[in-house]
């Protein structure tokens, strides 16, 4: 071993030497890549699968359902009163039917990332995948256009799961470009050299490359909320030409339109990433192994793998934990949100700016406030969590009154601008935080890992929750009970990471597998 490589192990990086002939290229991460990553969130940035779709899909179920103090069909939703429809073998609230159908979509999502996840890993696949689930989605955005009456509330099911779907895994294949990226900025690759030739230690490289990567990530979320409030903006003179809000078939047909719209804007913005992404190598395929069952297999080994990093292990339970809480949260507040402003495209679409508006402004206080100060990754998670716990407490006050609990207009503004300042954080934190506890050679494993974990904990939350509902008599507010309990106990995990004891870990683990060749079937593929 090298003295370079030795420097390199005591800081959990890799250095590659480019001259090498055996070796694989290293790539340096220009600005223009940069760029086009950053631009490609501004196209996937929920629209269509994650807001317009969600809010389309119960406002179908509200205008197709029932009021159940009345014989079945014979009297319409209307406000302030209990709506159902027959799912799924039985009778059920259409804010639980949204739930219930949230958590099958994170089930799918779970067993397609558990088959497919790991192939991130091997050759150069991972840019094509980005690239199958952003045209899928884009597909499926169109789709909508064909579904503008109550009547086919059945195809907005598969339309909602499918855009649930192709959503997220778009996102994560997109996200796992990020460690690759920070690790091959120039910056950063400068600092390796100067670590090699003594001149930095490992501690402070560590330091640097972690900032790197929470710039990375927290200037993505930025861009993204600048491109998303443009977007928005375009689509309330949509909504004024459709003239959305004199009745509710144009209403219900502007939300489809609004989610076509995004996914052709989505297009657009992704195409720059297709093309300018950097191929960079993966792992040879294991022997005895096959694409259909790599992803099984290297779930296994990064768990058997995550159970020898005590911190790594630590912070996965509380990922697992706080994922399901917050996304149940979301969407429960989301189907709140929906019945209280009467599913207004106009009225969700300003809501949407004033969420974006205040989210990048979020993430960039978070940001300035890190480094001015410094403030290690953890801390910020641990700030920012603070304010998701609390989200769930205002929620569950309503339980038992109507005066407060999302039930009026002004706590829905309210809370679109708490979540953007308080809570969003969360989604470029918790991601870096990953980074942080994970040996760097495994990245993309445990990666994925992290990935079929949080949606295998996703779809937990929205079924439980959906349980509740029903059990209580329809009352929406009961599951804050549920996700305020789980979120305590989550972060107790956290509170426990000791990130310098990780990257210690991590060294120690990537020694160890280098002398016992764990992984030697695994071979970088050359380029």
């Amino acid at each position: 071993m090298s003295e370079k490589e030795k420097v390199a192990e005591d800081c959990n990086i890799t250095v590659r030497e480019e001259d090498s002939a055996s070796g694989p290229r290293r790539w340096t991460t220009t600005r223009v890549e940069l760029w086009a990553f950053y631009v490609y969130y501004i196209g996937n940035n929920g629209l269509s699968g994650f807001n317009f779709g969600p809010s389309q899909f119960q406002n179908l179920l509200f205008l197709a359902g029932y009021d159940p103090s009345q014989p079945p069909f014979t009297a319409p939703c209307g406000a302030g009163t209990d709506c159902v429809l027959p799912y799924l073998g039985r009778v059920r609230d259409v804010n639980s039917i949204v739930l219930l159908t949230n958590g099958i979509s994170f089930a799918l999502q779970a067993v397609v990332l558990l088959m497919i996840g790991a192939w991130a890993d091997y050759g150069t696949w991972r840019p094509n995948i980005t690239i199958f689930f952003t045209i899928l989605a884009v597909g499926v955005s169109f789709a909508w256009l064909g579904v503008e009456d109550p009547s086919r509330w059945e195809a907005g099911v598969a339309l909602y799961i499918l855009g649930l779907i192709t959503y997220q895994c778009a996102l994560t294949f997109w996200t796992a470009a990020f460690p690759g990226l920070a690790r091959d900025l120039a910056e950063v690759q400068d600092s390796e050299t100067e670590v090699a030739a003594g001149d930095k230690t490992p501690e402070e490289h560590a330091n640097f490359e972690s900032l790197e990567r929470n710039r990375i990530s927290n200037v993505s979320f930025a861009i993204c909320s600048a491109g998303e409030i443009i977007i928005l903006a375009i689509m309330v003179g949509i909504l004024k030409g459709l003239k959305s809000d004199t009745s509710t078939e144009n209403n219900t047909k502007a939300f489809s339109v609004l989610i076509a719209f995004s996914g052709g804007v989505w297009l657009l913005c992704a195409l720059p990433w297709f093309f300018l992404e950097k191929r960079r190598p993966g792992l040879a395929l294991p022997g005895g192994a096959s694409m259909l069952t790599i992803g099984f297999k290297q779930t296994f080994v990064a768990f058997c793998e995550c159970m020898r990093l005590k911190q790594t292990f630590l912070y996965l339970i509380f990922y697992f934990l706080m994922g399901d809480v917050l996304n149940t949260t979301v969407t429960v507040i989301g189907t709140l949100q929906n019945s209280v402003v009467s599913y207004s495209t106009l009225q969700l679409t300003l809501l949407l700016i004033v969420g974006i508006v205040t989210q990048g402004l979020g993430i960039y206080l978070f940001w300035l406030v890190q480094k001015r100060w410094r403030i290690s990754t953890k801390t910020m998670l641990c700030f920012n969590v603070f304010w998701i716990l609390l989200l769930t407490v205002w929620g569950l006050i309503g339980i038992h009154t109507d005066k407060f609990g999302f039930k009026h207009v002004w706590e829905i503004w309210l809370y679109q601008a708490y979540y953007g300042l308080m809570v969003c954080p969360w989604y470029a934190y918790s991601q870096t935080m990953i980074s942080e506890v994970s040996p760097l050679p495994q990245m993309f494993l445990f990666f994925a890992l992290f990935s079929v974990v949080g949606k295998t904990s996703a779809f937990i939350g929205p079924l439980v929750s959906s349980a509740i509902i029903t059990a209580s008599g329809n009352n929406d507010n009961y599951p804050f009970v549920f996700l305020f309990t789980l979120g305590a106990l989550s972060t107790i995990f956290l509170y426990f990471v000791d990130v310098e004891k990780s990257r210690k870990e991590c060294a120690e683990f990537i020694l160890a597998e280098a002398k016992r060749d764990a992984f030697a079937d695994a071979v970088p593929v050359k380029t």
